[in-house]
């Protein structure tokens, strides 16, 4: 049955459709980037310093986990972004959810109304046939 809310009911839905996609994205960015995080970390386990050799060795190994250890910040800044993100991705789909379940409600409260309308119609139109039935039986 069509209202005037069936069009914002359809809006709202394809509207919450597209935050749940928003919110398996902002997931997925998520778990890259705390399996970057962790690949980081262990590439760091990885790294030997080493116990004798000359000092541009000591030098590179000490720029490698420099380098290394800079990853892991950039990538732990990474995994606080992702989560940001999907923290503001579910809280705008719980909106949406409110939103349209709002609409929905408003939509099955007018196709109440209209029942109720129709049900009162098909009562009145019955009395009125059985006046007019009763009148020809007395005729």
């Amino acid at each position: 049955m069509k209202t005037r809310f069936s069009s914002l009911v359809t809006l709202k839905k394809s509207t919450m459709q597209k935050s749940e996609r928003v919110v398996q994205s902002a997931n997925a960015d998520l778990n890259s980037a705390a399996t970057a995080l962790e690949i980081s970390y262990n590439r760091l386990d990885e790294i030997e310093s080493p116990n004798s050799g000359t000092m541009s060795q000591m030098l590179a190994s000490r720029s490698l986990l420099s380098s290394q250890r800079s990853q892991i910040i950039h990538n732990q800044e990474w995994v606080e972004f992702a989560k940001k993100q999907v923290e503001s991705a579910r809280e705008q789909l719980k909106l949406d959810m409110i939103e349209h379940e709002k609409f929905k409600y408003l939509e099955l409260v007018e196709i109440k109304k209209m029942i109720k309308k129709i049900k009162l119609q098909e009562a009145k139109d019955l009395d009125e046939i059985a006046l007019m039935t009763y009148a020809r039986k007395e005729n």
